[in-house]
């Protein structure tokens, strides 16, 4: 009887702890993919890849001082940026800044500023799990 109890509880066990233990970013991401699910059925996770690119294509719809994300943030992620008035930003890679991205209204405030200055438009759900996945993922 105890073998039979272990496998499940250990599952259980694994399966709490997993999500007891997941921080905000994740938090965050999975937001994000409840939303992407209810906004777009066909909807199949985020790629950090499709976040690369949205970081580095420029686009014509936004400001034309900041046609892409590398006009302030630079092409690396790990490497500090700087607004067009000469201020720093600090790198926009988890990996980089540990403290980013953890404030989910912060994370909102950033995008709905940037998404508008770069693209000329609010950055929809996927492109946001697409981005902050690339972002973490350096």
């Amino acid at each position: 009887m105890r073998r039979k109890l272990a496998v499940p509880l250990g599952i259980v066990a694994t399966i709490l702890s997993t999500s007891l233990f997941a921080g905000p970013r994740e938090d965050l991401l999975a937001q994000y993919a409840t939303a992407a699910r209810t906004e777009t059925p066909t909807f199949s996770g985020f790629s950090a890849a499709r976040g690369k690119t949205l970081h580095t294509h420029k686009f014509a719809g936004g400001k034309p001082d900041t046609p892409a994300c590398t006009a302030c943030h630079g092409k690396d992620p790990r490497g500090a940026g700087r607004t067009l008035t000469g201020k720093n930003i600090e790198a926009v890679a988890a990996s980089v800044t540990p403290k980013r991205y953890t404030d989910p209204a912060k994370v909102e405030k950033w995008f709905k500023r940037n998404c508008k200055e770069v693209l000329g438009r609010e950055c929809t759900v996927q492109e946001k799990g697409d981005w902050l996945s690339y972002m973490l993922s350096q």
